[in-house]
């Protein structure tokens, strides 16, 4: 396909690449320790105008369209640190664009508007201690009580959920129902009830905040429900469409940024008498990795392609075809990402062994990209359906 980048796109893409190597890889030491960033990366990229722009200007974004997210997603991973990255892009590409589908001007201007300033930091509440990509299988639960909704329950794996300042969260409204029996709703952080129950400490993805979250009789007003009571399962299908496309399209940018690093390293490193990387079996390995990350880059682009038209040209709701396509590229840049890490930590020898060299730390980083946002085993179920295996 033609490239889908106008000057405008590439300008954008500029200030982020600037905006992840001038101010945020410095601090790459520090920020893994500590296991966290500072908050003001959220305000920094919302001056910036990076969280909002592919928003539309009434609600406070820039207008762009999808295509500002895919740059914004492949620039990012210059920083150096998968959990910045993370942080960032659940910011403004999974718990807000929810909010801009359906929410109401009161919803907007109190949620999303200031997500996309970087003055709220906001999380997505969906997964649970006994319900992952099982979706259906959630058991918290908010109940109506007058014009209240009253919420019991817990939530897991939560990127910024120690810090965030409201949760998109999905919950059964009628827990009889299955999947047809689920609701969205903004949930301020602030509200009686709510507790950060533990922060979870993970093998990779060290600078982001991962949180286990419980709720006890939270009760929040009804004007909090995001959209219609009971069809929040069909909006988060629609919603994990354009989060894994912006996975899938960070991933191949950090795939490419691994080789990258890999082949500098491998010039400068000698071994029997020459440079590593003019040994012809990790030239051929190369050649095949970069065939590999170009592949998962040109499926990526074409879900993105396809989500466009579906969003703004077929009537907003998102095809089973195109639903397929981004299945499809998330099951194969997951399992292409896995072998771009691997060999080149193994083209690294004993060094990619060692915390100091950054391959190590990618490494483990790019473990999570076959289980978040739906496993990878659920989307090859998923897709053998829509096959009619």
């Amino acid at each position: 396909m033609p490239s889908p980048f106008t000057e405008e796109h590439q300008q954008f893409r500029k200030t982020v690449r600037q905006f992840a190597e001038k101010e945020l890889a410095p601090f790459i030491d520090e920020w893994e320790a500590a296991e966290t960033f500072p908050n003001e990366v959220f305000k920094r990229a919302g001056e910036l105008g990076i969280l909002g722009a592919h928003y539309p200007e009434e609600v406070g974004g820039a207008g762009g369209d999808l295509w500002f997210s895919v740059a914004k997603s492949e620039e990012l991973p210059r920083c150096g640190m998968a959990g910045v990255t993370m942080g960032l892009l659940v910011q403004a590409d999974m718990a807000t664009p929810v909010i801009a589908d359906l929410g109401t001007k009161e919803q907007i201007a109190e949620f999303l508007t200031p997500a996309i300033r970087g003055e709220k930091i906001a999380a997505l509440g969906v997964s649970e201690p006994n319900a992952g990509s099982d979706v259906a299988g959630i058991q918290t639960v908010a109940r109506r009580d007058g014009d209240d909704y009253v919420i019991n329950g817990a939530k897991t794996y939560i990127t910024n959920g120690t810090r965030a300042d409201f949760i998109t969260l999905l919950a059964k409204t009628n827990p009889d129902a299955g999947a047809h029996g689920c609701s969205f709703f903004l949930v301020p952080t602030s509200t009686r009830g709510f507790q950060v129950s533990k922060k979870l400490k993970k093998i990779g993805n060290h600078s982001s905040d991962t949180a286990e979250l419980s709720f006890d009789e939270m009760r929040i007003p009804k004007r909090y429900l995001l959209g219609e009571e009971n069809m929040g399962f069909m909006y988060l299908m629609q919603n994990f469409q354009s989060e894994r496309i912006i996975a899938c399209t960070s991933a191949c940018a950090g795939g490419g940024y691994m080789l990258e690093q890999a082949i500098a390293y491998g010039r400068d490193r000698k071994a029997f008498g020459k440079p590593i990387i003019k040994r012809e079996y990790w030239q051929h390995k190369f050649v095949d990795l970069s065939a590999k990350l170009e592949a998962g880059r040109a499926l990526s682009y074409k879900g993105a392609d396809e989500y466009n038209q579906d969003k703004h040209i077929g009537g907003g709701q998102v095809s089973m075809d195109t639903v397929k396509t981004i299945s499809l590229a998330k099951i194969f840049v997951g399992e292409m990402m896995t072998e771009v890490a691997d060999q080149c930590l193994q083209f690294h020898g004993g060094a990619g062994y060692i915390e100091e060299y950054p391959i190590a730390r990618q490494w483990r980083d790019q473990r999570l990209f076959r289980i978040g946002g739906g496993t990878t085993e659920t989307l090859r179920y998923y897709v053998a359906k829509l096959m009619g295996l």
